[in-house]
């Protein structure tokens, strides 16, 4: 028997439901996204959804580095020695399409180095055969082209924007699995000194890469492509959560050389520089904590021609802040040949401006022929110092460990002050050269045998 509710009951009922329904969710509100900036934002798999197809692999076949010596391909050669058919090698990396119209594809260089044949495979299984366009060594990139249709390019980010922290993802193609995605953090940015190439501006991220992994994207939440993944520290052979990615800033200047001049074409201005330390900022009486010190102007260089002098401290390049020495370079080295940029720096704590035009790198350069040892290096006097201005890939020089920027000041204890004291100083040394030089605000030693 059902019982009617008394009137208080009822109303108590009544007032209870209320109460419980203004602390229940909203069905409605539930169902919509949350918006940002009165954008939608997405889900993660709906941002992986769309930018995956954009990501591929890369099939490389090489040979192998027997094969490079020139009678061996020599049929005669083969036959007269009992010499084995040569064989290819296989190796697998990753690519991101950048350009869907084109068929524009980034890479490591170090994915398509010695490549006979170069095959991407897209996430739907089409495959194509690619034409290497041009491959920089020194900041680990490549392009590639493809002949497709109905191709999807990834949207490019703002690498300078990046904030210690931001959530990113790895996608690529770890040990040929075929496409991964993994997630974590930006750890650091700017990273250098990773002994990789010369060029080093990385963003590090605890994101998992691994052998495979080189060429493909790192991507923000919003999926948009911020930095080509190109290595490792794995001390146990495995990803300890220590990865590195080229910023699409620097991988997109390079882009636009390789696609202009099939290489790139590395600018200078006619300095020597060092990082401005605390202790140097200090000394300087200023309060700036970032930015490049010049110790020496080469004459008649677009610096010296803009007034810039030793002692100058370089803040900004077109309105972005330079945070030392190897982000100078960077900036200066990638910008095109012939541009204009313009400089921004202190002079006694006071702040000053100056446009330069950027020329090529060795413009006004001797080459050192007293040691083959140093063959493929070129040499500027820059105000009492020995400017390393160009050092050629692959050359006895680069092989030695020196650098472009590298300021040389002594062979075997005797201090040189210009390329024709290092000229003498090379040509009376038969054994052991030991170069005393600066590199990066740092005094180093460099022995070459």
């Amino acid at each position: 028997m059902i019982t009617p509710l008394s009137g208080n009951a009822s109303q108590y009922l009544r007032v209870l439901a209320a109460f419980l329904l203004l602390l229940s969710p909203v069905p409605s509100l539930l169902a919509q996204p949350a918006a940002t900036g009165g954008s939608t934002q997405r889900s993660l798999p709906d941002v992986l959804e769309q930018v995956t197809p954009a990501v591929v692999n890369i099939a490389v076949t090489s040979r192998s580095p027997a094969e490079t010596n020139p009678l061996y391909s020599d049929p005669f050669f083969r036959r007269y020695f009992d010499l084995p058919e040569p064989r290819q090698r296989l190796s697998a990396g990753s690519g991101v399409i950048v350009d869907a119209e084109k068929g524009y594809i980034l890479t490591n260089h170090h994915v398509v180095a010695d490549a006979g044949e170069i095959s991407v495979t897209l996430k739907d299984r089409r495959r194509f055969t690619a034409e290497l366009v041009g491959s920089d060594k020194e900041t680990d990139i490549a392009l590639l082209k493809i002949d497709g249709s109905s191709l999807t390019a990834f949207p490019l980010g703002d690498s300078d924007a990046l904030r210690v922290g931001e959530t990113v993802v790895a996608i690529g193609n770890p040990f040929g699995l075929g496409q991964t995605v993994t997630s974590g953090i930006v750890s650091a940015l700017g990273r250098s000194g990773i002994n990789i190439e010369g060029y080093e501006d990385f963003i590090q991220t605890d994101a998992s890469i691994n052998p495979g992994n080189s060429g493909g994207a790192l991507v923000t939440a919003d999926g948009r492509l911020v930095g080509i993944n190109t290595a490792i520290i794995a001390p146990a052979g495995g990803n300890v959560g220590i990865g590195f990615a080229v910023p699409i800033a620097m991988a997109s200047a390079v882009m636009q050389q390789l696609i202009e001049h099939g290489e790139v074409r590395r600018g200078r201005i006619g300095v020597a520089i060092q990082d401005l330390t605390p202790d140097l900022a200090d000394a300087l009486g200023i309060k700036e904590s970032y930015g490049a010190v010049i110790t020496s102007v080469e004459e008649g260089s677009p610096a010296a021609q803009a007034g810039l002098q030793p002692r100058d401290i370089i803040v900004s390049v077109d309105n972005r802040n330079i945070s030392g020495s190897a982000d100078l370079r960077n900036r200066i080295g990638l910008a095109p040949v012939g541009s204009q940029v313009e400089i921004r720096y202190l002079r006694d704590g006071a702040p000053r401006a100056a446009k330069l035009r950027i020329e090529a790198a060795g413009s006004g350069a001797e080459t050192a022929k007293t040691s083959d040892r140093l063959e493929g290096a070129q040499f500027q006097d820059a105000a009492g110092k020995v400017f390393v201005a160009n050092v050629e890939e692959g050359s006895a020089a680069a092989r030695a460990g020196l650098r472009p920027g590298d300021v040389i000041l002594a062979v075997n204890r005797q201090s040189v002050s210009t390329v024709a004291e290092l000229t003498a100083a090379l040509r009376q040394t038969t054994g052991t050269i030991a170069l005393d030089l600066f590199r990066g605000g740092e005094r180093r030693f460099l022995v070459v045998r």
